[in-house]
This record gives C-alpha cells, structure tokens and sequence, in this order.
C-alpha cells in the first residue's frame, strides 16, 4: 500500500507545514483533470477519514495500524511529502517515521 503523509512533532504542525504545499499540487494536478480547488475542509476530511496519513507520530502511527489491520496489508510505504517542504521538515519527517512511527506501529500491531 502506497499513502501520502507528512510527519511532525504536532498534529498542527504536520496540518501547517504540508496543506500550502500538498495545495498547489493538488490544484495543479486538478486543474488538467477538471477537478475545482481543493478546500482546507476536503484536505481536513482526507486526514481525518481517508487516504492521507498527516500527523503527530502518535497519530499516523494509529492511523497506518489501523488501515493494516483492516486491510490485512503485510507492506506500507510512506510518501513522506508532497510538495515542496522545506528540507528540515522532510528531514525531520523522516526520523520521525523511522524512530517513532515504525516502532509505534510494530507495538500497536503485536498487542
């Protein structure tokens, strides 16, 4: 299973750092396919009931154990960004998912 995401330390953070970039593609993209803008409440909604995994470690990793438990998936891949983050945040993003997600995961998974 392939999902967007974005890691931080906070919820509003990861919401804060990725929306303005994760927007412009969005249009971008939705622009060639007919698509109208995305709005903040749809990029919301995603997060919370969909396919975009964007949040604290806690949060994603809660998020991706249970799409692996219900889906019965025995891989995840992360995309980390969308857009152009800055290069500290992705770097962050990606100690975040290996340090706290990954473990979280595996814990949640065996208990």
């Amino acid at each position: 299973m392939h999902s967007p995401g974005f890691i931080a330390d906070t919820d509003e953070e990861a919401r804060e750092l990725h929306w303005p970039h994760y927007k412009v593609i969005r249009d971008r993209i939705g622009a060639l396919r007919g698509w109208p803008p995305v709005r903040k409440e749809e990029y919301q909604a995603e997060i919370e009931h969909g396919s975009l995994y964007i949040g604290s470690p806690e949060t994603v990793a809660r998020k991706m154990a249970r799409a692996i438990k219900a889906l019965g998936i025995g891989r995840f891949d992360l995309i980390y960004t969308t857009g152009a983050q800055p290069v500290s945040a992705r770097l962050r993003a990606v100690e975040l998912y290996g340090t706290k997600v990954i473990p979280m995961v595996r814990d949640i998974l065996a208990g």
